[in-house]
């Protein structure tokens, strides 16, 4: 479906579905590849969810400090998210500055549900005691390390980890490495992810700290005027299942 206006679609998109949803997370690449249009859209995306519904920004951001500080700025002060998505690849002096907002969020990638995040993400890495080592026998995947470093850097509470639902084995392990972080899992709908698997692998011990993402599947369910109504029903159904899988693992919301 072509999208004439950005604003008006993600409008209508919001309004069908805030009360059905967790969190919203519009990944900023698609507004930038409009130009400064596609900017403003995100702009008047970013005003229109309602004050009580979480914006994640999924930007993916990752580089030294200097810049790392001007684009949390960006996130933070100019967007106004609640959280945002980075990648660990330059180690902990890319994450701090985003850490420093300590009423905020970020969610480090750690395995991610494209075909190709096994390329770096599952290489094995030499350790000894659980620190990466180069004088040691055994060894454990990439993404393991990076969940212990953000274990380690989560000191204000504040890290959540992105792990896809295409990879419920490692979301698994993941969980048992960090019990107690969130944990969004991208790649239900479309990329065909697992969500019986991601619900019984990736909620805590209550039950919670698993955010389902589920975008084309539920944005494009219609490709006709309808779109809002389609988006909604998908919403719903999605909905219903997360709380049914939870209730199978024995968890209820309270009544």
């Amino acid at each position: 479906m072509p999208i004439d206006d950005f604003a008006a679609f993600t409008k209508a998109i919001i309004e069908a579905t805030c009360d059905l949803v967790c969190a919203y997370k519009p990944n900023y690449a698609f507004f930038e590849a409009e130009g400064l249009d596609g900017l403003r859209a995100l702009d008047a995306t970013m005003k229109t969810v309602p004050s009580d519904v979480p914006v994640i920004l999924d930007a993916k951001r990752g580089d030294i400090g200097s810049t790392a500080t001007a684009y949390a700025k960006a996130a933070f002060e100019v967007w106004g998210a609640d959280a945002v998505t980075l990648n660990p690849y330059m180690g902990s002096d890319s994450i701090e500055p985003f850490l420093a907002y300590e009423d905020r969020g970020v969610f480090i990638l750690t395995r991610t549900s494209n075909p190709g995040g096994a390329d770096f993400e599952e290489l094995p890495i030499a350790y000894d005691e659980g620190v990466a080592s180069a004088h040691t026998g055994r060894s454990r995947p990439l993404y393991e390390h990076v969940t212990e470093h953000a274990v380690k850097w989560n000191t204000h509470g504040n890290i959540g980890l992105v792990v896809g639902a295409t990879a419920p084995d490692e979301l698994k392990r993941i969980r048992s490495i960090a019990p107690t972080m969130p944990i969004l899992i991208p790649g239900i709908g479309t990329q065909g992810g697992d969500l019986e698997a991601s619900i019984r692998n990736g909620v805590n011990a209550d039950g919670l700290g698993a955010i389902i993402n589920s975008s084309r599947g539920i944005i494009f369910a219609s490709k006709g005027p309808d779109f809002p109504d389609a988006a909604r029903t998908a919403a719903q159904k999605l909905r219903s299942e997360i709380n049914a899988e939870r209730e199978k693992l024995g968890f209820r919301w309270p009544s």
